[in-house]
């Protein structure tokens, strides 16, 4: 306790450039802390979206119901790109089971409870009742709503509107949600990768927090030490310092965390909206912060002075330290090792997957690379400064000379942009297996619309949405239940040469202005005869009779389309003029890149909300998925991005403090304020040029180990070298213009004074 209060002493007596340490310590670490409870509170987020999904999931009644019984039927529909939930119910006259979380009780027939989003849905698109048929009795409470921007409604009904799908319902509550906001597997994934993003960038920035000013307060631990303070003793001076900017970095980056999870819950993510008390910090990661941050500072802390307190003479005469220890270049040697071996596997006919012991290998691999990196820098900054000191050019050789004397400097300065490129290439790999896995197979991407559902004017609309590439229409059969010849009639797609093309991307044969038969080479034709189709024109009923065509167009086209439902080509000019078909799909096709599908899917819901849109092969779920996990991974980038800036920021600011006296020493000697420009902008620039280069290395390894172990099509992301190259070469340039203001413009001889 004793060197615990000298500690405090010391750090309130010991000038204004202590306290600013003290300060830049402070913020540093509630900036790590901040970051460090959102990574946290990332899972506790989706747990209680996926847990209020859950609770409000019907179990239904399983056997013969009993009479009496409630019967509820769901809907999960897109309305654009987002999911639109509906749960009819018809309350039974016995046994009414509880209502659902966010509901006093169960809406009778002719009622409907609605979400605040969907409240808010209705006014602006009134056509949107006519799915929610009833009286808006009131508003669905948040237990009850898995994020503030859903979806969802609770319609009264009678068992007689139901139909037969209906089932009994039992209550309301099951273990598991119906669908998870990121499947488990994927989760797996997104954890490890966010810990490289940002747990791992942010121990590095938390000890080079409480490393600042490292030879001044070692100078400083030496003096005590030779008055007669035991070595224990002084390592638990320093410790006392750095666990108290530890401490109040912890509850001051709680707070910061309190803060902005009030501000983005209101303003949420893209595709991830969450209600404010979801990421309310939790005892457990409150623990973390508070008593983690200052353990990890304490033994931080009492390491660094343990040079000061074994050899105290040494330090104050400040003697040359010994060299770097290899140690932590084989740690970096070994991870580069794993994981360009598992790079290597590509280009073999059977790569590794992530499976097994390969699983736990892959991981431990890149995590071992990462951190062997930083913690080898020192060493990578004193091989090349030990040969260039003794170069002829002054500035070059006293700022290598510095370097070979101080190699740690490096490690404090450069360590936060050299993290900051090897993650950004692993998380580029991350992105890339997700485009792999969420996209399709096929260039185009359809939408299937019933067009007794829309009116003449919605069908030009739709057609002429943006991103829309080209439209089509697929004509039913004329379905007559007492006819025995509905087996031999086909659908015919009405469209020109030109939209067949679009829609396929191959076609043989096709001639406009003819009927055609439509034959795809992957599937049997089935034989038919003449179709008849059902046409209206000014409310009158038509008929047209298409008999089997000798000509043949053959065309190849994606797995799951709506062209393949139709045997037959009928040119729109084959049609009655005015005459439209009865029972009839309009189909739209556009680019299958998800944004694209997302902005048609939304521009779809604007034009013709009631309307049924069959977007074939499109999971609105997996759709919701993806944005989720883009944004999750974008937000690590960003928070990877603030750790990295303000490591570099904060150690630029305590360099230009401790160093001041050696500048001045220079400035004193002759030395002109370009060359101290110059040596302090080349002790930075040398070992981080080295650093970049071996991340580049090193995250393409990485990112290729995880591309051949996930499994895709794409093993070697070639297309991603120039921008990690440009964002390697703009963190060299921040950081030689970041060493400039460290000279100043004016000697001071009082920084020397003690010296």
């Amino acid at each position: 306790m004793r060197e615990f209060l000298l500690g405090l002493r010391l750090l309130l007596g010991s000038g204004r450039g202590n306290r600013v340490r003290f300060a830049l310590m402070t913020l540093g670490g509630s900036l790590g802390v901040c970051c460090l409870a959102l990574v946290l509170t990332i899972p506790a987020i989706l747990d209680a979206h996926d847990g209020r999904a859950a609770a409000r999931s019907p179990r239904l009644h399983i056997g013969k119901p009993e009479p009496g019984r409630t019967w509820v039927r769901e809907f999960r529909d897109p309305h654009g790109s987002r999911p639109f939930g509906r749960v009819f119910v018809a309350i039974g006259g016995a046994d009414t089971p509880e209502p659902p979380p966010g509901l006093d009780r169960l809406p009778r027939p002719g009622e409907v409870y609605v979400s605040p989003a969907l409240h808010e849905q209705l006014r602006r698109e009134p056509g949107l009742s006519g799915l929610v048929p009833g009286t808006e009795k009131g508003l669905i409470g948040a237990a009850g709503l898995t994020d503030p921007d859903e979806l969802y409604a609770y319609v009264g009904a009678t068992r007689h509107q139901l139909g037969p799908e209906a089932r009994a319902l039992k209550g309301f509550g099951k273990g598991y949600p119906p669908s998870r906001v990121v499947d488990p597997s994927t989760l797996e994934a997104l954890r490890f990768t966010l810990a490289t993003l940002v747990l791992l960038p942010l121990a590095v920035f938390l000890s080079v927090c409480a490393k600042l000013s490292a030879a001044s307060r070692n100078r400083r631990l030496a003096a005590l030490r030779l008055l007669g303070l035991s070595t224990k003793g002084t390592q638990r001076v320093n410790a006392a310092e750095t666990v108290v900017a530890a401490l109040l970095g912890a509850a001051l980056g709680l707070g910061e965390f309190w803060l902005l999870n009030q501000i983005v819950a209101r303003t949420g993510l893209p595709g991830l909206k969450w209600y404010a008390a979801d990421g309310a910090v939790s005892a457990g990661t409150a623990a973390l912060c508070l008593l983690g941050c200052p353990a990890l500072a304490w033994f931080v802390g009492r390491a660094s002075a343990r040079a000061a307190a074994r050899a105290p003479l040494a330090t104050r005469r400040t003697a040359v330290p010994r060299a770097p220890r290899a140690r932590w270049g084989l740690l970096f040697v070994t991870g580069l090792g794993v994981t360009a071996g598992y790079a290597a596997t590509g280009l073999r006919e059977h790569p590794a997957r992530s499976d097994g012991l390969n699983a736990l290998l892959m991981p431990a691999g890149i995590l071992m690379t990462g951190l062997g990196l930083v913690l080898a820098l020192p060493l990578l900054s004193y091989l090349p400064a030990r040969r260039l000191a003794r170069s002829g050019n002054l500035a070059l050789s006293l700022a290598m000379r510095r370097n070979e004397v101080e190699p740690g400097s490096a490690l404090r300065v450069v360590s936060g942009l050299v993290l900051l490129v090897f993650s950004a290439s692993l998380a580029q790999g991350v992105l890339v297996e997700l485009n792999q896995v969420s996209r399709t197979t096929s260039p185009t991407q359809e939408y299937g619309l019933p067009t007794a559902q829309l009116s003449g004017d919605q069908q030009r609309r739709l057609r002429e949405t943006p991103g829309v590439d080209t439209s089509a229409v697929v004509m039913a059969f004329d379905d007559d239940l007492d006819s025995d010849s509905d087996d031999d009639q086909a659908d015919a797609l009405v469209a020109t040469c030109a939209q067949l093309t679009a829609l396929t991307r191959r076609v043989e044969g096709c001639v406009d202005g003819e009927v055609m038969r439509l034959s795809d080479p992957n599937t049997g034709d089935e034989p038919f005869g003449t179709s008849t189709f059902a046409l209206r024109k000014d409310g009158r009923p038509l008929s047209l009779r298409v008999p089997v065509p000798e000509d043949t167009v053959r065309y190849t086209g994606p797995g799951v389309t709506h062209v393949s439902n139709a045997a037959l080509l009928v040119p729109p000019g084959k049609l009655p003029p005015g005459a439209v078909p009865v029972s009839a799909t309009l189909v739209l096709a556009s680019s299958s890149d998800p944004s694209t599908v997302r902005a048609v899917l939304d521009a779809i819901g604007g034009i013709a909300p009631t309307a049924e849109v069959d977007p074939a092969g499109v999971n609105i779920e997996a759709l919701q998925q993806l944005t989720v996990i883009k944004t999750l991974l974008v937000a690590g980038m960003v928070m990877g991005l603030v750790i990295g800036v303000a490591a570099f920021l904060v150690s630029v600011t305590d360099r230009a403090v401790e160093r001041r006296s050696q500048v001045t020493a220079l400035a004193l000697l002759g030395a002109r304020p370009r060359v101290l420009r110059t040596v302090q902008c080349l002790q930075v620039v040398l070992p981080l040029t080295v650093g970049l280069v071996l991340a580049l290395v090193a995250g393409k390894l990485a990112e290729t180990a995880y591309l051949v172990t996930g499994g895709g099509e794409v093993l070697w992301d070639g297309a991603g070298v120039p921008v990690l190259v440009v964002s390697a070469l703009g963190v060299l340039v921040a950081a030689a213009v970041g060493t400039l203001p460290l000279t100043g413009r004016r000697i001071d001889p009082e920084a020397i004074r003690r010296d």
